[in-house]
């Protein structure tokens, strides 16, 4: 069967052996079924693997159809926004801990990834968030997040007050260390640390939820997925709170801005292997189960 799949990019960091291993491996099996691969430009790429075609970071979407991201869950978030806007899907190889994005074991790495060259496969859409800070002299632009926009205190040991609005309507005034707005998809995510509830991929659900609040009935909220968030800081001068996005910051805030997040347009295309248990993920990754003599299906013979 032919692959729809004719140009792959490998997205992860290469100048770590750790990843630079498992690249040299695909890329060897990609090129042995006529598969051209290409690389985003970074310094440092070991000689197994210079050969490659390297492309600017930017110009890498554009020019293939799928993009193999090889590392932990981080990886996979800094390659979904690079790659949304151009609707390229993802496929994530697991080289870190949870692993709940990339979820494919270096161990059978190429028998999935050969499966999925040949059309064996399981698309998801996620959804994606758009952050902006405004405000008078605001300059910062929008970013995306498919698991989360956090914003916390500039400063350890200090307590802010954030005010939250949804859809106009004011909610709360949450007194701690910061807020998280998550995605279903990064409900098991900075959000679960935190107490949030784990929301399966597939639910149109956003979770606001508080980083370690000081009053304990200031709980998770779980609003529409087309719900407009506001948050807004109260004064406090010797403290500017920070704002991220899937960790990569967006800036900080004053008491004149206003955090803005709702549902981006763009969305992000991940591909899975067709026998992906969404919750054998959970009770592999979450260790659900191990008091009991075996994590298996109760009910299987």
């Amino acid at each position: 069967m032919t692959s729809q799949f004719k140009n792959v990019g490998l997205w992860g960091r290469l100048h770590e052996a750790t990843v630079a291993e498992p690249a040299a491996t695909i890329v060897s099996h990609l090129r042995s079924r006529e598969i051209e691969v290409f690389f985003p430009e970074q310094v440092g790429i070991p000689a197994e693997i210079s050969d490659v075609a390297c492309l600017p970071t930017h110009d890498l979407p554009k020019a293939v159809d799928l993009i193999i991201a090889i590392g932990g869950d981080g990886t996979l978030l800094h390659a979904a926004r690079g790659v949304a806007k151009q609707g390229v899907p993802l496929l994530g190889i697991n080289l870190g801990r949870l692993g709940f994005l990339t979820d494919i074991s270096p161990e059978h790495m190429l028998e999935k990834i050969d499966a999925i060259l040949s059309g064996d496969f399981v698309e998801e859409s996620r959804l994606m968030l758009q952050a902006q800070i405004t405000g008078e002299g605001s300059n910062n632009a929008a970013m995306l997040a498919l698991n989360d926009v956090v914003l916390k205190t500039g400063q350890t040991g200090h307590m802010q007050d954030f005010t939250t609005y949804v859809d106009g309507e004011y909610v709360n005034t949450h007194g701690g260390d910061g807020l998280i707005v998550a995605t279903a998809t990064g409900s098991t995510a900075y959000a679960l640390s935190c107490g949030g509830p784990i929301i399966q991929p597939n639910v149109d659900a956003l979770v606001i939820v508080p980083i370690c609040p000081h009053t304990l009935s200031d709980r998770p909220l779980v609003v529409r997925a087309q719900s407009k968030i506001e948050v807004r800081v109260r004064p406090r001068l010797d403290d500017r709170p920070q704002v991220a996005c899937d960790g990569d910051s967006l800036g900080e805030m004053s008491v004149d801005e206003t955090l803005q997040i709702q549902v981006a347009e763009e969305t992000v295309k991940l591909l899975h292997p067709r026998d992906l248990s969404y919750y054998e993920q959970l009770r592999s990754k979450l260790s659900w189960g191990r008091t009991n003599r075996s994590s298996r299906n109760p009910d299987a013979g």
